[in-house]
C-alpha cells in the first residue's frame, strides 16, 4: 500500500486533476472531506511550515550576507579574514536536518499507522475496484452490483458513521486508486490486492484519478466518488439491482446490439451479453461521463463513442466496430434505454 506523502505529489492533486473538457472539479486535497485525507493533509502542512521556516532562514542570511557584506568603492582588494573548522556550525548543520528529518519521519508514521489500521466496523460497506487499461470496474460484492467509473458510497455523519473498505487489484499493469480530498493515493498491482477505506463527511461528487502511469490513456483513466444520503444510497443500490430494462418496442435495436461482438466484452443483465472484458452496461445512462470520465454521458457523445471511440479516447481497448448507419442507430438507441 502506498499512502505517498512525498511534496511533489500533493501540490499536483491541487489543480492537475481539473481538466477535460470543463467535466471536472478541482481536487483540492488541501480540503479534506474524509479522515485518511485529513491525516495526509495535517502532515503536508507540517511538511510545507518546515520548507517554509528553511527557506525564509537561508533566503534571510544569503540576503544579509549580500547587503552586509557587499564591495564598496573604498574596500581594498584584500579578502576578508577567512575562519575554518567550526564546531559549533559543523554541529548545527548535522543536528538540526536530522531533527527536522525525524520530526518528519514521526508524522508521516504516526498518519500511515493511523489510516491503516484501523478496524473496519461490521456494518462497512465493501467494494471492489478494478484498475484497467483505462477504465475503473466497481463491484460490491454484498450487494450483487458491478459498475464502472462511479464509486457510490454513503455519507457518514456524526449520528451515523459510515465507513467504505475497499479492495483494490488490477486488471493488468500497474495502476493508483487516488481520490485527494477522500484518501492518499494506494497501488493496484496485478496479482496482490491492496486494502484502503474511507469516510466521506460531505455530499458530493469527488473526483479521482490513477495515480500511477500505466499507458498513453494514463490522465484519461478518472474516476468519481458520489457520496449521497444514506436514503439516496439505498435507492441508487435498489435501481442498479434491476435487470436492464426490457421495453418491447426495442425488440429490433436489442435484437442487434446482441447479434454484434459486442456481447463478448460487456454484460447486460438478464441477456446473452456476459461479456467481462469491458464495463457493465446494464445501466450505462445512470452515469455521469463515458470514457472513464473523458466526455459527458449524453446521447450525442454515445453515439460518437459507439461509432468510433477511437477518436474520443485514442488507444483505448474498444475497436471501431465499422457499424452501418442503421447498426449505429439501433445500437445507441438500445444503448440509451440502459438505465
Amino acid at each position: 500500500m502506498d499512502c505517498s506523502f512525498r511534496l511533489s505529489g500533493l501540490l499536483f492533486a491541487t489543480g492537475a486533476l481539473a481538466f477535460g473538457q470543463g467535466l471536472h472539479p478541482i481536487a483540492n486535497m488541501f480540503n479534506p472531506k474524509a479522515t485518511p485525507a485529513e491525516s495526509a493533509y495535517n502532515v503536508s502542512i507540517l511538511m510545507l511550515a518546515i520548507c517554509a521556516a528553511i527557506f525564509l532562514v537561508v533566503g534571510g542570511l544569503l540576503t544579509f550576507t549580500i547587503v552586509r557584506f557587499r564591495r564598496r568603492k573604498m574596500d581594498d582588494s584584500r579578502e576578508p579574514a577567512q575562519v575554518y573548522g567550526s564546531n559549533k556550525i559543523e554541529i548545527a548543520w548535522i543536528v538540526i536536518p536530522v531533527l527536522i528529518v525525524l520530526v518528519l519521519s514521526m508524522a508521516t508514521a504516526r498518519a500511515v499507522v493511523e489510516v491503516q489500521n484501523k478496524r473496519m466496523p461490521a456494518d462497512a460497506l465493501k467494494a471492489t475496484v478494478v484498475g484497467h487499461q483505462w477504465w475503473w470496474e466497481i463491484r460490491y460484492p454484498e450487494l450483487g452490483i458491478v459498475t464502472a467509473n462511479e464509486l457510490h458510497v454513503p455519507l457518514s455523519t456524526a449520528a451515523k458513521p459510515a465507513t467504505t473498505a475497499l479492495r483494490l487489484e488490477s486488471a493488468d499493469v500497474a495502476h493508483s486508486f487516488w481520490v485527494p480530498q477522500l484518501a492518499g493515493k494506494t497501488d493496484t498491482i496485478p496479482g496482490i490486492t491492496n486494502t484502503m477505506w474511507i469516510d466521506p463527511r460531505q455530499e458530493g461528487t469527488f473526483l479521482g484519478n490513477c495515480a500511477e502511469y500505466c499507458g498513453m490513456q494514463h490522465a484519461n483513466m478518472l474516476l468519481r466518488v458520489v457520496v449521497e444520503t444514506p436514503a439516496d444510497f439505498e435507492k441508487w443500490v435498489a435501481a442498479q439491482k434491476l435487470d436492464a430494462a426490457s421495453d418491447p418496442q426495442l425488440g429490433s435495436a436489442r435484437a442487434t446490439f446482441l447479434s454484434l461482438s459486442c456481447v463478448n466484452c460487456h454484460t447486460v443483465s438478464a441477456t446473452t451479453a456476459t461479456g467481462t472484458f469491458g464495463p457493465d452496461l446494464s445501466h450505462l445512462m445512470s452515469r455521469q461521463t463515458l470514457g472513464s470520465g473523458v466526455v459527458p454521458n449524453t446521447l450525442e457523445n454515445l453515439r460518437a463513442w459507439v461509432k468510433d471511440p477511437q477518436t474520443i479516447k485514442p488507444g483505448n481497448l474498444m475497436p471501431n466496430m465499422q457499424l452501418n448507419s442503421r447498426e449505429l442507430d439501433e445500437v445507441v438507441t438500445y444503448l440509451a434505454s440502459l438505465k
